[in-house]
């Protein structure tokens, strides 16, 4: 039986119940594939981290529908917060903020913060509108995958990984490719100034040019947030990354690069913005293809460059 739904008003609204009464839901954003659930149902979380084989220290993103919803949920929201939000809500940007009453243990992995996101796809802004219709104060959700695997960016890579997980009343909402494919930046606004603990979309430079304050670049040891592990988003497939592909491997990189002969070409994207959007559904083909090692070629630069070679550096680390 498939779970897949197109997304239709009908699929929407049904999902929204299904969300509503404890259900699963999994749907598009314009980064991943999230796995949603009602963020105030400790069994459907409990599910959620079930589902995913994912440790309950750590926290989820919890999905509003825009900023006005933030006040809700947090506390002591610095200006530079809301200056971010105005700039990049609907995006692919999280903030980290002190959590209100609001905010239970088991969606904040036990500490004092909320980790608060504004999805820019339609299809996540209309299932989370229509959830809040009913009574929903915000969805919870985290990558689609089995925690530590390679976050998916289409429903058939979301029904491929997790169908036997999924019970018969959850539902995969089909909303087609990821536009990014890269988690959202996740920015700590629980001090003076912003500090990012994730990289992505929304880049260092960005958040400085927005609230005129230079972002910290930290390692979040204090916070624990989504994708900070050493091993992260990695394939069955060994990643090695900037050497040269021999005869069975597969390879990942820039359109320019030639391939050699005997080895088998995942991607060839022609611009970072294409790097990021195929990188996980290549690095799923290798598993599809039974490859045991996968050399990926990185992009230089800064911004969404550094947030790919982020990716793939705990992706090549077992």
């Amino acid at each position: 039986m498939s779970l897949l739904s197109i997304c239709t008003t009908e699929s929407l609204t049904n999902a929204a119940l299904s969300l509503k009464n404890g259900q699963l839901v999994a749907f598009p954003t314009e980064t991943v594939y999230g796995l949603g659930a009602d963020a105030l149902n400790s069994d459907a979380i409990a599910r959620v981290y079930e589902v995913k084989g994912r440790p309950t220290d750590h926290p989820l993103i919890v999905h509003i529908a825009s900023l006005d919803a933030i006040e809700e949920w947090a506390r002591e929201i610095p200006e530079y917060a809301i200056t971010l939000a105005r700039d990049f809500w609907p995006g692919p940007m999280t903030l980290v903020l002190n959590r209100s009453k609001l905010a239970p243990n088991f969606i904040t992995g036990g500490q004092d913060t909320i980790a608060l996101r504004v999805p820019a796809h339609p299809v996540a802004l209309a299932l989370i509108k229509e959830f809040n219709s009913i009574g929903g104060k915000g969805i919870a959700a985290p990558s689609a995958n089995r925690f530590g695997a390679v976050s998916p960016t289409t429903a058939q890579a979301v029904e491929e990984e997790l169908s036997t997980f999924l019970h018969q009343d959850d539902r995969i909402l089909d909303g087609g490719q990821c536009l990014i494919g890269v988690e959202s930046t996740i920015i700590d606004c629980t001090g003076s100034v912003p500090s990012v603990l994730r990289l992505g979309a929304i880049t260092p430079l960005m958040i400085e040019e927005s609230t005129g304050l230079v972002a910290i670049e930290s390692n979040p040891s204090a916070i624990r947030v989504s994708g900070s592990l050493d091993s992260h988003y990695s394939p069955h497939a060994k990643v090695i990354l900037d050497v040269v592909a021999i005869a069975g491997d597969g390879l990942i990189a820039p359109d320019q690069i030639p391939t050699p002969n005997g080895v088998i070409r995942l991607a060839a994207p022609s611009s970072i913005e294409e790097y990021a959007r195929v990188l996980y559904a290549a690095l799923r083909s290798a598993d599809q293809k039974g490859l045991e090692v996968v050399v990926v070629l990185q992009p230089g630069g800064d911004g969404l460059a550094a947030a790919i070679r982020d990716r793939l550096k705990r992706s090549a680390t077992k």
